[in-house]
């Protein structure tokens, strides 16, 4: 089995509203988390470098459960509620991971290895 990861980047029209978005979207997030079998992650964050930017990290379990995570309320209400704030720009992409490992060792050193 293989995850699928998405990341994005959504950037605000206005950066003083960038928070406000974040903010609106934790209930949301939340409803990802709680009500959609499959969803392993679901952040919207603002990014701490660039004041218009919120960045998003999303970890699903298949294509199945991210295919209905498309079809789902909650989807549909993120996508509203951000546009809502007027969007300058959104990319976003995914992504299929096939090995997964931690970072530290037994020995508390990270590696970029996977054994």
């Amino acid at each position: 089995m293989s995850l699928i990861a998405i990341e994005a980047a959504i950037r605000i029209s206005d950066p003083a509203k960038r928070d406000a978005a974040v903010a609106a979207a934790g209930p949301i997030q939340k409803a990802t988390r709680d009500d959609e079998p499959g969803c392993l992650v679901y952040c919207f964050a603002a990014d701490p470098c660039e004041a218009d930017l919120i960045q998003v990290y999303e970890l699903w379990e298949d294509e199945a459960t991210l295919n209905a995570h498309f079809d789902h309320q909650n989807y549909h209400n993120m996508r509203e509620m951000l546009g809502g704030f007027g969007l300058k720009s959104a990319v976003s992409r995914k992504h299929l991971i096939s090995k997964s490992a931690p970072v530290y060792g037994s020995d508390m050193k990270a590696s970029a290895k996977f054994d």
